[in-house]
């Protein structure tokens, strides 16, 4: 870190300055009175943004602030790595691929909370999706956050309040953050990854300034050559077969790369937990401990899901900024196009429909990445939507 101490912990909160001063001024509250009760400082707080906004990286700032020393030095660069890297032993960091945060997970964390700091003044419990966790979920964490012990502090995240129940909700200070801009996430990528402000700016566009999303594109040189597929399927969707095979595609390598994104890590979770059981490798599992076996397994097929859905979903994003940038042109409101250098592309398919027909296209979509959520065959879902996207 090379600003000065404390703005080095804010840095990769881009876009955010409102925010940024009430935990700030939280933070140096909390470091002044020792306490976690005061106008400015609570002991428990909900940041909420939409994906992208950069709220888990608030979050950690935030808890950053809390666990170093205000005055900064080589201690307090040290502890704000810990934090940063999720190793800091006053941190409890939860962060699930799985549809829901279980009860049992909560549960550990509000004996987690009872626990004194081992070194620092605060000991902090992080959810990051706390949105994924059920209203009886929510009733065991509800007393923790209610009553904590005098130096602890909870902090959730989530999209927004309402996807938060309100008994939790009303316990906590909200802190919202908004979509950082295109030049804020261009500056970012530039001065962290070493991007070039070219590459940048054209990764912010496409991500529709999803911090996250833009770094990914802007590294990795295959999933921008994936993204340009992506936006070619309009034009290779000329006859019914050609629709039906391209949603077989489509579907095959969200497969491929869920299971690419989640195997490793299901291995590794196997092994751990045959090991914690004292089962030798190769070895039959014990009847007595298939139980756990079976429960990791469901897990691991819950989250495995999820990815595959996330990346049909992400296809159906940049097919949807697509149309929307058509839209643009064809109500002569261009010259804020999400996907930079596809304007030959845009004009032509703006040229060869209407608004309206536009409009219905943006709706299937929409209504495409709905019934994705439920338990229909993404199969369907995606022959059905690209029927209606031929010309």
């Amino acid at each position: 870190m090379t600003t000065a101490w404390p703005e080095a912990l804010w840095s990769d909160v881009v876009g955010q300055p409102k925010a940024v001063g009430e935990l700030r001024r939280a933070a140096e509250a909390a470091h002044r009175t020792g306490a976690t009760r005061s106008a400015a400082m609570t002991h428990a707080w909900l940041l909420t943004g939409p994906p992208g906004s950069g709220r888990s990286t608030a979050a950690r700032s935030f808890a950053a602030a809390l666990l170093t020393d205000p005055a900064g030095g080589p201690d307090a660069t040290q502890d704000a790595a810990r934090v940063f890297a999720g190793t800091h032993p006053d941190l409890t960091v939860v962060a699930t691929d799985k549809a829901l945060i279980s009860i049992d997970e909560v549960r550990a964390l509000v004996s987690e909370a009872q626990r004194a700091p081992s070194g620092g003044r605060f000991r902090i419990i992080l959810i990051e999706d706390a949105d994924r966790m059920t209203e009886r979920t929510c009733n065991v964490l509800l007393k923790a956050i209610e009553e904590p012990p005098e130096r602890t502090v909870w902090l959730l995240c989530a999209p927004s309040p309402s996807d938060v129940v309100p008994t939790i909700r009303s316990r906590c200070r909200v802190v919202g953050l908004r979509v950082p801009s295109a030049t804020d996430v261009q500056e970012l990528l530039h001065r962290k990854h070493g991007v070039e402000p070219d590459v940048a700016l054209w990764a912010a566009a496409a991500s529709q300034n999803h911090i996250g999303r833009a770094r990914y594109l802007a590294s990795n040189e295959t999933a921008r050559a994936q993204r340009t597929a992506i936006l070619s399927i309009p034009e290779r969707l000329g006859t019914v077969g050609d629709a039906v095979r391209a949603a077989g595609r489509i579907v095959e390598e969200a497969a491929d790369a869920a299971k690419a994104a989640t195997e490793d890590r299901a291995a590794r979770e196997r092994a751990e937990l045959l090991q914690t059981l004292g089962v030798e490798a190769g070895k039959a599992v014990p009847p007595a401990l298939r139980a756990q076996i079976r429960q990791l397994e469901e897990d691991q097929k819950r989250r495995a899901t999820r990815a595959r859905q996330d990346e049909l979903d992400r296809v159906l994003l940049d097919l949807l900024s697509l149309y929307r940038d058509v839209l643009l042109v064809q109500l002569g409101a261009g010259g804020a196009e999400i996907n930079r250098g596809a304007e030959q592309q845009i004009t032509a398919m703006a040229q060869r429909s209407s608004a309206t027909l536009t409009l219905r296209r943006v709706e299937a979509i929409a209504e495409a990445r709905r019934r994705l959520q439920t338990n229909t065959a993404p199969l369907l879902v995606l022959e059905a939507l690209f029927l209606q996207l031929r010309d």
